[in-house]
């Protein structure tokens, strides 16, 4: 059974439609012939990401969101943790409203579980394909 959650760490935010931003998690999923498990989508500060950068990922920096991949086979699973506070920034940087920017970072965050990387330009310009795709279907 599918179980797509979202908590909340230290922060007021709440994502807007999330029953329609659940519905496109799945969608991208299962286009990515992979099948929805457990996937917890913890909105919190960059104080908390940066913090699991460092710890996990051996990066002392900010960032917008860290997927940490449990999957068995095709069955996803996962968390994703996203700062809200570099997710702010980035939509005042880009232009865009902050509700767009975390959409585009959950997916960004769902396409890195799915296997999509993006370390080379060219996979970084395949995930904002796919990130502009999926962002269109719920926006």
């Amino acid at each position: 059974m599918l179980k797509i959650k979202f908590f909340y760490d230290r922060i007021n935010y709440r994502i807007k439609r999330s029953k329609e931003v659940r519905n496109l998690i799945e969608k991208v999923i299962r286009k990515a012939n992979k099948i929805p498990g457990d996937l917890n989508f913890i909105i919190t500060n960059d104080k908390i990401v940066r913090k699991l950068n460092i710890e996990y990922l051996d990066h002392d920096y900010f960032t917008d969101v860290i997927a940490f991949d449990y999957s068995e086979n095709v069955v996803l699973n996962g968390e994703v943790y996203i700062s809200i506070d570099t997710v702010k920034k980035n939509a005042v940087k880009y232009k865009v409203s902050l509700n767009s920017e975390i959409i585009r970072v959950i997916i960004h965050g769902t396409l890195h579980l799915c296997g999509i990387d993006d370390k080379s330009s060219e996979e970084k310009n395949i995930m904002r394909e796919l990130e502009d795709k999926w962002i269109k279907e719920i926006l």
